[in-house]
């Protein structure tokens, strides 16, 4: 026992670097070690030897192996010492920046909207992205044969041989959620409808899935007036101006009678919108008042109650607000793009202050 101990602790203490000293660990006490070795012969022992040299050899395996850990510890600190000879840091250097995560602009148009309508005492309501035909088109006064019904323009599910059920289709407007509130809650009613949208299109100012919302508020003395008053607050609310002048063009909607196109005053200053200012109109959305169709379709009686309906383009608002010039951009652009457009986790927008507080 001797020999091996002074042979082991003769060659851990002479170890130069940590590659000869897990050798001399698998020589001594490795699985074929020559001190695990010695240990398995204990089993050919007498009761008498065994209970001389049982101790004797645990022994020598603690000292062996406490040695190797010190050794290890000893060269681990010999090596930093020789790189921190080499190598040196200046504390005094300022922090290295990381960059923040940004919030997508669509995502913070989308809050933003929430928020400002919020205080307006509308409700956030929302429904299923794949719908069907009915609530779709059919509840909406649309008839089979409108022209947003064709494959051209409407997304379809595709359906097996054999598969009876009414056709699906990926919404083409959150419209149908207001189907669907309207069934679940009746009247009197108050909610936005924000969400994603998809229509067979692709170009600088339309994609194949966008986003919308859209509002309706029913009771029993709801005029145009009414639908005027929320459009001019949430308009000067979301674009920060003191002031704006909307202007209500007579257009269709299946869904309102009376429609109209609602554009705002405006002006261009090196390709920047002013809102409420200037000679030029924008339009920026569509509304009207409740079809009775409609009102019927979602278990309302239009004889007792009457409403006001309208819808925007968040990426569009998005786009006249914050200067992007192509709607493509919200979906295929990189980090660059988004460290220029993003906005901070806790920009939250109110009514009252505008864009955050």
């Amino acid at each position: 026992m001797d020999d091996l101990k002074a042979k082991y602790l003769g060659q851990i203490a002479d170890a130069s670097d940590e590659a000869a000293l897990e050798t001399i660990r698998v020589a001594a006490v490795g699985k074929k070690g020559e001190i695990s070795l010695k240990m398995r012969e204990l089993g050919k022992m007498t009761p008498e030897e065994r209970q001389v040299a049982g101790p004797a050899l645990n022994a020598l395996k603690d000292e062996v192996n406490s040695a190797l850990a010190a050794k290890k510890a000893g060269l681990a600190d010999a090596a930093l010492d020789e790189r921190l000879k080499t190598e040196w840091l200046d504390v005094t250097l300022p922090g290295r920046g990381r960059p923040a995560g940004t919030i997508h602009p669509i995502s913070q148009v989308s809050q933003e909207v929430q928020a400002l309508f919020a205080d307006l005492g509308f409700s956030v309501a929302e429904g299923p992205q794949v719908e069907d035909d009915w609530h779709n088109f059919d509840a909406l006064n649309i008839p089979s044969h409108h022209p947003a019904r064709g494959e051209m323009d409407t997304f379809y599910m595709h359906r097996d041989e054999g598969d009876n059920r009414p056709p699906h289709v990926l919404r083409t407007h959150t419209s149908p959620v207001q189907i669907r509130s309207m069934l679940d809650h009746g009247a009197p009613l108050r909610i936005i409808c924000p969400g994603r949208v998809y229509r067979a299109d692709y170009d600088q100012t339309h994609t194949p899935m966008f986003h919308q919302v859209e509002g309706l508020a029913i009771d029993t003395d709801i005029s145009m007036a009414n639908l005027k008053w929320v459009l001019e607050e949430f308009v000067k609310a979301f674009f920060e101006v003191d002031d704006v002048e909307l202007r209500f063009r007579a257009s269709h909607f299946p869904f309102t009678e009376p429609s109209a196109e609602v554009d705002i005053r405006c002006s261009w200053d090196n390709g920047q919108l002013k809102v409420g200012e200037g000679d030029d109109w924008l339009e920026i959305l569509g509304s009207g008042m409740v079809h009775p169709k409609v009102l019927e379709a979602g278990g309302i009686d239009p004889a007792k109650w009457q409403g006001f309906a309208f819808g925007v383009g968040i990426d569009r608002i998005a786009m006249l607000k914050y200067g992007i010039p192509d709607l493509r951009a919200f979906f295929d652009s990189d980090l660059r793009w988004l460290r220029n457009y993003g906005f901070a986790a806790l920009d939250q927008p109110d009514l009252a202050s505008g864009l955050s507080r």
